[in-house]
């Protein structure tokens, strides 16, 4: 791989992950000369960045040239939130027929540590939570899923709505209940605990949206 794709990737990754972050939002404004400057780099491995997140549906171009974070509409989180819930619900059925993976055992014990409640950092948070629907996914023996879960994860990590939140305690123990399942070996309690886990999260985004 040449020097320039190499500082291309590099670009790619820090601007998707400052989109993730909600350092840049939908009402900002970029230009390739800014982004250039903030970077310190030039613009070919830069345009090479941008080109790849436009494909994504990251961000788009204006006609005056400018750069635009693709805003994500509720009707496009709420869509994901039940594409989630049928697709991950039969995979912690599934998982239950298998014997509790290291990965799952690490993830209850991170979401112990958020059980008992208290301020914890959105971005924090958002690691461990990932970890524990990847994990769900590699037990029931489905890396394609866990694959189609990192990018509707990140699509739906844009939406503002998803950083309202800081308290974590109720989805933590949420996620320790399917884990508990699972380990039980009883899918059908692993698949109506995921279920319950995704009715939770359209119920808070809806509270939310209820209040503004």
């Amino acid at each position: 791989m040449s020097e320039k794709e190499t500082l291309a990737q590099q670009v790619y990754r820090d601007l998707k992950q400052r989109i993730l972050e909600g350092k840049f939002t939908a009402e900002d404004m970029l230009t390739e000369r800014t982004l250039a400057l903030e970077s310190g780099i030039s613009r070919t491995p830069l345009r090479a960045a941008i080109s790849r997140l436009e494909k994504e549906d990251v961000i788009s171009r204006l006609p005056n040239g400018a750069l635009m974070v693709r805003p994500v509409t509720v009707e496009q989180l709420l869509e994901i939130v039940q594409t989630r819930r049928l697709l991950e619900g039969a995979a912690a059925e599934t998982a239950a027929t298998r014997p509790l993976t290291p990965a799952l055992a690490d993830a209850r014990e991170r979401m112990r540590a958020y059980a008992g409640g208290g301020d914890i950092a959105f971005d924090h948070f958002w690691l461990d939570d990932d970890a524990f629907h990847d994990a769900v996914a590699h037990a029931a023996g489905l890396p394609l899923l866990a694959t189609m879960l990192t990018e509707m994860r990140g699509i739906a990590r844009r939406c503002t709505i998803t950083r309202t939140h800081d308290r974590f305690d109720q989805q933590a123990r949420e996620h320790i209940a399917v884990i508990d399942a699972i380990e039980a070996g009883n899918g059908e309690a692993a698949r109506i605990a995921m279920e319950g886990h995704f009715d939770s999260v359209r119920a808070r985004f809806l509270g939310w949206l209820a209040r503004t």
